[in-house]
């Protein structure tokens, strides 16, 4: 069962609704009903929300359209409680485009804050003294909606645009950073400071907005894998994967049975396998496969029955860089590797790791 609700594709992007998303609206209904609202303010909280995050969506889209304009598709664009991710296939390398794509989503909302503007009563607004401002906004309804949803969308573009990466801001920081230096000590500062930035986001959170403390706890990891992962690609650029795939592996036929495999497993340290017939590569024998099919089905089924069809084969003189970015991208992380139609290697993120840690002690 998916863990998010598929909303169809627009422009050709995946749009989805993670599960956790729901958990908002129980936290908006305990809020409403705390404060002795009714089912007529949860409408209205309700709808203001939905507003917000049609913003979001129309901002994450403003990031992946821009990024296919310099070829970078997007796999999907997933809406969480804290907001939206839009999963691009990989992270733009040059700086300029990574500008572009970084400033387009706060773009998009400034763009909409432009076009509520005639429809706002700022003059009334700030005619209110304190005390009937105060009155007037204190529930979200009809007489106030595009007003919350105004000022929700400047909050949209001043919060996104503050330098901690990986936000918006920390993006258009590193490609500064990058038109004048490195990329890697572009993302060592970056990452450093967004780290610093999710430090205090998580202490003011403590204090004042747990969804706050939330989204700092998302801001340090994702600062910390991104700056670790341009790291590796910069340890990995120059190599093929030749350089680093396996060449001593066993395989499978898809009549052997699984007990052959479990032997094979227990005899070395493979653990997943390619199936293959007349040369041919048939599926691809997962470990977690194994495992469940051992208790559902027993050791005399045929590898044939369990086997995975569905795989990515990697050229042996492709990039290694590629095939990293593919091997994150996907749960299985076992590819069989080919050169002129003949099986050549195996790679899987086990030994990118290791050839990760012989080139960061030394050259080879």
């Amino acid at each position: 069962m998916s863990a998010s609700l598929n909303l169809g594709k627009y422009a050709g992007i995946k749009v989805q609704i993670h599960w956790t998303f729901w958990l908002l609206f129980l936290f908006i209904g305990l809020m409403v009903f705390t404060q002795d609202g009714g089912l007529t303010d949860l409408f209205w909280h309700s709808l203001f929300i939905f507003g917000i995050f049609f913003c979001v969506v129309l901002h994450e889209f403003g990031h992946a359209l821009t990024a296919r304009k310099y070829g970078i598709g997007t796999h999907s664009i997933t809406l969480l409680p804290i907001g939206g991710v839009a999963s691009l296939k990989k992270i733009p390398e040059n700086p300029y485009e990574e500008l572009m794509i970084a400033i387009a989503g706060p773009a998009v909302n400034v763009v909409i804050v432009l076009l509520l503007l005639p429809f706002i009563p700022l003059e009334t607004y700030f005619g209110m003294d304190a005390e009937t401002l105060e009155s007037e906004l204190s529930v979200i309804g009809a007489h106030n909606m595009l007003f919350y949803l105004f000022m929700a969308n400047i909050a949209l573009v001043l919060f996104n645009i503050i330098p901690a990466f990986p936000m918006d801001g920390g993006r258009i920081f590193r490609a500064l950073l990058s038109m004048r230096m490195g990329r890697l000590e572009a993302t060592r500062i970056a990452s450093g400071l967004g780290k610093f930035m999710a430090l205090i986001f998580f202490m003011v959170g403590l204090f004042y907005s747990i969804i706050l403390a939330i989204i700092s706890v998302f801001i340090w990891f994702g600062a910390h894998s991104e700056n670790i992962m341009i790291q590796q690609l910069e340890l990995m650029r120059g190599y093929s994967i030749r350089d680093a795939m396996i060449t001593e592996y066993s395989m499978l036929h898809p009549d052997d049975n699984l007990n052959k495999a479990v032997e094979k497993i227990l005899a070395s340290t493979q653990q997943d396998f390619i199936v293959h017939s007349n040369e041919d590569v048939k599926g691809i024998l997962y470990m977690s496969d194994l495992a469940e099919a051992l208790r559902n089905s027993g050791r005399d089924t045929p590898v044939r029955e369990v086997m995975d069809e569905h795989f990515i084969i990697l050229d042996a003189d492709e990039p290694l860089t590629n095939a990293y970015r593919k091997i994150r991208r996907n749960n299985r992380n076992f590819f069989p590797v080919m050169k002129y139609g003949k099986i050549v290697g195996v790679l899987d993120m086990n030994n990118i790791n290791e050839f990760l840690t012989f080139r960061s002690s030394f050259d080879f």
